[in-house]
């Protein structure tokens, strides 16, 4: 069995969830998500990579490929600010030669993320060693079925499994306004498919921020910078556990 990030949703979390989750499709159009697309290179990474060009690291480089929507794409922040680029930071002081590309897209739900990601994965550099997968709180705005969300993170889970690529995925929670068996149905999203695919989760990855009002930003929506650093700090060690031995890794 995986190893599990110790945050629990919880009920609470939920509520407070829904003025976040209300608006994550909000923050990013159509023409966007065209244009993000190509930004999931490695060279478009480089822009995450310049804080921590001077620490020092050990070993072959790690290629990393955060895929999600807004919360990864670093919405209202510098690009260098975003979770890929201070996560990317974070493994570095650790001594790990990591490089993270943020293959985040603005407004894509699940549905936009399977249509995506296979092409994704073909215009990378080098082969990532471990897919961070964040999506899901887009589909919750549209009130998609959690059914048909459930699809479409298995269809990418598919996808890397066949490709033999490790997946950290980062865990959502449905408010209860949608009523308790969609929000039971929902729930059971992640872990359920975590379990089946082998793939490490953080089970609510907004439980850091979510309930502090100084680390969100004034649309009450996305994590400030400061939130960003608070969602790396919970999330890191998942990270670092996530990743293949270093013997396995591409050497560049």
């Amino acid at each position: 069995m995986k190893r599990r990030l110790s945050i629990k949703p919880h009920h609470s979390a939920a509520t407070a969830l829904l003025p976040i989750c209300l608006a994550l499709s909000a923050c990013g159009a159509e023409a966007e998500r065209e244009e993000a697309v190509t930004a999931a290179s490695a060279e478009d990474a480089a822009a995450g990579t310049m804080a921590a060009a001077e620490m020092p690291v050990m070993g072959p480089q790690r290629n990393v490929l955060a895929f999600g929507n807004s919360l990864f794409a670093g919405y209202n922040v510098d690009r260098q600010e975003s979770y890929p680029a201070r996560l990317e930071a974070a493994l570095r002081a650790r001594g790990i030669n990591a490089r993270v590309a943020n293959a985040g897209v603005s407004g894509d739900t699940t549905a936009a993320g399977r249509q995506r990601l296979a092409f994704t994965l073909d215009a990378q550099e080098n082969p990532p060693e471990l897919v961070i997968l964040e999506l899901g709180g887009n589909d919750l705005l549209r009130g998609i079925e959690p059914a048909e969300t459930r699809a479409n993170l298995e269809a990418m889970l598919k996808e890397l499994q066949s490709r033999e690529i490790p997946v950290l995925l980062m865990g959502m929670v449905a408010p209860p306004n949608y009523g308790p068996e969609f929000q039971q149905a929902y729930d059971a999203i992640y872990p359920e498919l975590a379990e089946r695919y082998g793939a490490d989760l953080v089970p609510f990855f907004l439980e850091p921020v979510y309930q502090r009002p100084d680390l969100i930003q004034a649309d009450r929506i996305h994590p400030t910078a400061q939130g960003i650093e608070a969602l790396v700090a919970a999330t890191l060690d998942e990270v670092a556990v996530a990743l293949p031995a270093a013997a396995a890794a591409n050497n560049n």
